[in-house]
């Protein structure tokens, strides 16, 4: 029997498709190519992964369909050779919080196995490795504590794993054991919530072995008590103060200065995503929602109870309780905002520390988070959220983690330290770490997983990126590329990949990069259909299908296909003839002259940004490129734009780090332009990112852009009389 050797799709009539028949070598690159809106992605997309998708899923069982999306078959006679289809397209990254790039590229999981199975415990108060705790001095920590003080000694058997446990309950009844503090409650273990646990739910179960008063001559028992705890709990004691607090104590891991510690050390310690790992502040998001200064203080040049507060300032009960704490501390309240000192600033806003004080004021902030909690309105409360912002977490400034979870270090980096570093960096460290002997044996494959998988990032140009960035700030080519290096990782072969124009946003000298990773899923046996206007990308396909003539309803015909040679020689199509050279954009033999001013930021700090001063003229257009994150989004987006809009539109939006911007006064309006042709966006008033589908479309979109931003009132006055439009 002869090997199928081409995709072969006839009379394809999805959308504007004009009853094309085309064939598609298998095990081969091939780009689909065209002007915009000539119907690559009615091809590639609506009609091949279309229908190798609705053919997998007719395979299922009706049971498994129902779980599914039921797709259309495509308009389209017939296809055949096709073999499971995947799409990698943009946009399809988790907006999650909780997902970063470790965890949708499954690093994170892999490094989790590692620094549970090889990390060294570190106490999180003082830094010192933490060692076994033996009986003898949990004893002498529990004497320690303050005379008359009511202890109870607990084992805590089952911690935060779901079941009903009827086996266990009897066993300690049997043995006389008489109560238990479950998920918290303290009952009786013959009482209904502790025999009819909800087996679906995560539990806690904690034995009451002994009940002591803390006074002398009560050392023997504690020890015995200690020691049969140990005994249930698998070297676990839970010692809790009646009325105060609770410590956890260990044989095998506690601090011997601290008496901190931790427990068994396990996958899920290190899951911002669990209880057990996650930052008890911030629940493992590593930033809290709270009012933000920037917006709840409407105008600092101003005295607070002279229109600088915006939130409060017509309640009466905070302006009273604002005159009386500054009349005890001494504070001038007609002192615009800013002139306060830092200290006196947190003491208006936050109030006083503690629960002390002369007056228990607990500061603006403090009397709007009570408004905000017993306020019935949705209205206002949702105008109270306005003015909060995402903040980084106080307690793990921002790693998400637990303090125990975070001083468990490999070759004395947290996993919170690895995770922060670029991935080219990181890759290099992760190839230094040298595992021998019983670490060798427990954790050398996840050792290698991990380096394999940075690697295959690396290679797709995404070694600037850091494992713990957030997926929500991914861009749509950033998006795409991590879901490549993951099927690159998964080392799947005879799958039909179909790709949406991975080149967007990326730096010429990474593109290479991403070329040789698209050429290695071919080369396991893949077929690899991608859609893309890129120059280097075409020629460096093994196929290439041509669709045109126009876009809309004058494209959706097969103009060329074949080698990009046979392409580039082919007289009806654009394409080649733009590749081969015969074809060009005739460039202005005169470049407009700036007039004179420029808008100007100075010492831009923000991110990777070093200290940077730019000036950007005005009355021309700007193009801000350099390679993937060296910085140009953070430049125009987190610091001109944002700060262009605060000025401008009192927007709340917080600019990035810098010193000052000049030359605002230049301009009436900042407009953020979307550009959703190419699912990347760039505000700015005459500056956008890289975004033409191809140089025919380049060329009429430079000349909207010259006609939309001319440079004076004469050029609108002959903008309007040309017809173009805004």
């Amino acid at each position: 029997m002869m090997a199928i050797t081409k995709i072969s799709v006839r009379g394809a009539r999805q959308h504007n498709l004009k009853n094309i028949d085309v064939e598609i070598p298998r095990n081969a690159l091939t780009v689909v190519t065209g002007l915009s809106g000539s119907g690559k992605s009615s091809l590639a997309f609506d009609t091949i992964y279309a229908e190798g998708q609705r053919r997998y899923v007719e395979t299922l069982s009706a049971y498994a369909r129902q779980f599914l999306d039921q797709m259309e078959r495509p308009d389209v006679d017939a296809i055949d050779g096709l073999s499971p289809s995947i799409s990698i397209e943009q946009k399809t990254t988790s907006r999650s919080p909780r997902s970063t790039v470790g965890t949708i590229t499954e690093i994170y999981d892999y490094l989790r196995l590692l620094f549970a199975s090889i990390g060294v415990p570190h106490c999180p108060k003082c830094g010192r490795a933490i060692s076994r705790q033996s009986a003898d001095q949990i004893v002498q920590r529990v004497m320690a504590l303050s005379p008359e003080d009511r202890v109870m000694v607990m084992a805590p058997i089952v911690r935060g794993r779901k079941g009903e446990f009827k086996k266990e309950m009897e066993t300690l009844v049997k043995h006389g054991y008489t109560r238990a503090r479950i998920d918290g409650e303290l009952v009786g273990l013959d009482d209904d919530v502790a025999v009819n646990l909800d087996k679906r739910k995560n539990h806690t179960i904690e034995v009451v072995i002994d009940r002591l008063l803390v006074k002398a001559g009560i050392e023997h028992r504690l020890e015995m008590s200690v020691g049969l705890a140990m005994k249930l709990a698998g070297g676990l004691v839970q010692v809790a103060v009646v009325g105060g607090e609770e410590q956890l104590y260990s044989e095998k891991l506690a601090c011997p200065d601290c008496g901190i510690s931790v427990p068994q050390l396990e996958p899920r310690s290190f899951s911002f995503n669990s209880l057990y790992g996650a930052c008890p502040e911030c629940h493992g998001l590593g930033s809290k929602y709270d009012f933000d200064p920037a917006k709840v203080i409407t105008d600092w040049s101003k005295p607070l109870l002279d229109g600088g507060l915006g939130p409060g300032s017509a309640s009466q009960n905070l302006i009273h309780m604002l005159q009386i704490s500054a009349a005890a501390y001494g504070i001038n309240l007609s002192t615009p905002f800013e002139k306060f000192p830092e200290k006196t600033q947190d003491f208006l806003l936050n109030g006083e520390a503690g629960r002390g004080g002369k007056t228990g004021f607990h500061g603006i902030f403090g009397y709007l988070k009570q408004n905000l909690e017993e306020s019935t309105s949705e209205g206002y409360r949702d105008w109270l959220m306005d003015h909060m912002s995402a903040t980084q977490c106080p307690a793990c400034h921002g790693e998400r983690l637990r303090p125990e979870s975070l001083a468990v270090k490999v070759i004395g980096m947290s996993i919170a330290d690895f995770t922060a570093m670029p991935v080219e960096r990181s890759l290099a460290v992760a190839q230094g770490i040298k595992l021998a002997g019983r670490e060798a044996a427990i954790a050398g494959r996840v050792m290698h997983e991990v380096v394999e998988r940075l690697q295959f990032l690396n290679a797709v140009g995404l070694g600037y990126i850091s494992l713990d960035r957030s997926a929500a700030t991914l861009s749509g080519g950033e998006g795409q590329r991590i879901r490549l290096a993951t099927q690159i990782g998964s080392k799947l072969r005879g799958v039909l990949y179909v790709l949406d124009e991975p080149s967007i946003g990326l730096h010429h000298r990474d593109n290479a990069r991403l070329l040789t990773a698209l050429e290695n899923l071919r080369d396991l046996g893949n077929t690899v259909l991608v859609v893309e206007h890129d120059e280097e990308t075409i020629r460096r396909a093994d196929y290439v299908v041509d669709l045109g003539p126009g876009a809309g309803r004058h494209g959706g015909s097969l103009v060329a296909h074949g080698t990009p040679e046979q392409i580039m020689r082919d007289p009806n199509s654009l394409t080649g003839a733009y590749i081969s050279g015969r074809t060009s954009i005739e460039m202005r033999p005169e470049r407009r002259h700036a007039n004179g001013v420029a808008l100007t930021i100075l010492g831009a700090k923000e991110n990777n940004l070093k200290n940077l001063d730019v000036a950007f003229p005005l009355g021309v257009m700007t193009v801000v490129t350099g390679v993937s994150g060296s910085g140009k989004s953070t430049l125009v987006n987190d610091i001109l734009y944002r700060a262009l809009a605060r000025q401008l539109y009192r927007s709340r939006e917080k600019a990035g780090d810098h010193k000052a911007i000049s030359g605002a006064e230049n301009i009436d309006k900042v407009i953020r332009r979307i550009l959703r042709p190419t699912r990347e966006y760039l505000p700015g008033f005459a500056i956008y990112m890289r975004c033409c589908r191809n140089r025919a479309s380049a060329a009429t979109r430079r000349d909207g852009f010259r006609l939309t931003f001319p440079a004076d009132a004469a050029r609108r006055a002959r903008a309007r009389g040309s017809g173009a439009s805004r």
